[in-house]
């Protein structure tokens, strides 16, 4: 059965933090609520984790996986970024948006697209996010939390218990979230492309 924190958004408690960061480092599956919608969750080096999710999600080996970031400098030592990417992702971030970009050698070649070599970065405006990350110390190898055959992720922590109890090993649960997942912005051919509208303004990739 999967634990359940029951976490402030704004001030999230220490001890949780610290028990699902625990979960995480012994190889322990998450949901957790971000600043657009729930997601899955592992540490990046988790090759299990990553098939968990798969599994979870019915996701091929072509699926995007995103790596979850606590800060810009972070994501900058998983990614290529010329200057115009640089100036863009930096003032759009932290907040609900994704970025395709072309992978570091930092990032697990298994985790990347097999035939663009990309790999999609994220930094989300969520404390309870931002206090995980802090306190795991390396990004997040995530997917958003939709499962096969719905049209919208889901949104309660409780009803995320009850549908994903012996698959997952925690649920973070910060209250309600949103029913609407990241804007994706796909930069890999050194202009943006928005490839998915979400959460996020698309205007300013426009």
């Amino acid at each position: 059965m999967a634990r359940y924190f029951d976490v402030h958004p704004h001030d999230p408690q220490p001890r949780a933090i610290t028990q699902v960061v625990d979960l995480l480092r012994e190889g322990g599956l998450i949901a957790y609520p971000t600043d657009s919608c729930y997601a899955l969750g592992c540490r990046v080096g988790d090759q299990e984790g990553a098939e968990r999710i798969r599994r979870i999600r019915h996701l091929d080996d072509r699926h995007h996986f995103t790596l979850v970031c606590a800060d810009f400098a972070q994501l900058g030592q998983l990614v290529h970024l010329d200057n115009a990417a640089f100036r863009a992702i930096k003032a759009a971030t932290p907040g609900p948006y994704t970025f395709i970009l072309k992978a570091t050698p930092e990032v697990p070649r298994r985790l990347a697209h097999p035939k663009k070599r990309s790999v999609g970065v994220r930094i989300p405006d969520s404390r309870v996010v931002q206090a995980i990350l802090h306190e795991l110390g390396e990004p997040l190898l995530s997917s958003t939390l939709l499962l096969p055959g719905q049209e919208e992720p889901l949104t309660e922590g409780w009803l995320i218990k009850e549908e994903l109890d012996h698959q997952v090993d925690a649920v973070v649960d910060a209250g309600d979230c949103d029913t609407v997942p990241t804007t994706v912005v796909d930069w890999t051919e050194g202009t943006p492309e928005v490839v998915r509208v979400g959460a996020g303004d698309p205007s300013r990739f426009a």
